[in-house]
């Protein structure tokens, strides 16, 4: 069983509870995937086949496609976002991803912010996609929560 550790409480601007928030379900989500076997990390206790390794993956291409590509603009080398084959890699390559969303954030003038449209639906703006990255995050280390206690029983947050 790992710890539970609660969300941060703050009375902060939209910006810092959403990033504050945001980084409470990151460092949760790593929780859950850390400390399982080479062989339990791509394994599937569920239907669906996913995997505590796929969602690593998963969670880094969610934040680089938002931020990275979609909102900062980036042309990003599809050998550095590519899926990587163990864990370890992966979790190294969601941090150093969320490490460069947060700069990216950093230096945007405020949440109001738009993004540089990318398809034919509504404009959002960097509140909305750091809200849905909030959603996203929180919604997989659900799963990866679930997943953990199929494979070795562990629980926590």
């Amino acid at each position: 069983m790992m710890g539970d550790q609660k969300p941060p409480r703050l009375a902060g601007d939209d910006r810092a509870t959403l990033l504050a928030l945001l980084q409470y379900q990151r460092d949760s989500f790593v929780r859950k995937v850390l400390g399982v076997t080479a062989a339990e990390a791509p394994a599937s206790p569920v239907a669906s086949g996913t995997s505590l390794l796929w969602l690593a993956n998963h969670m880094a291409d969610a934040e680089e496609t938002w931020v990275l590509r979609r909102f900062a603009r980036q042309h990003r080398d599809p050998a550095r976002a590519s899926h990587r084959d163990t864990l370890e890699e992966a979790v190294k390559r969601y941090r150093t991803v969320c490490a460069e969303v947060d700069a990216v954030v950093a230096r945007a003038q405020n949440l109001d912010q738009e993004c540089p449209p990318f398809d034919t639906e509504p404009p959002i703006n960097l509140r909305w996609i750091l809200a849905h990255l909030l959603e996203e995050t929180a919604r997989h280390a659900g799963h990866a929560d679930i997943l953990r206690e199929l494979l070795d029983e562990s629980t926590g947050r």
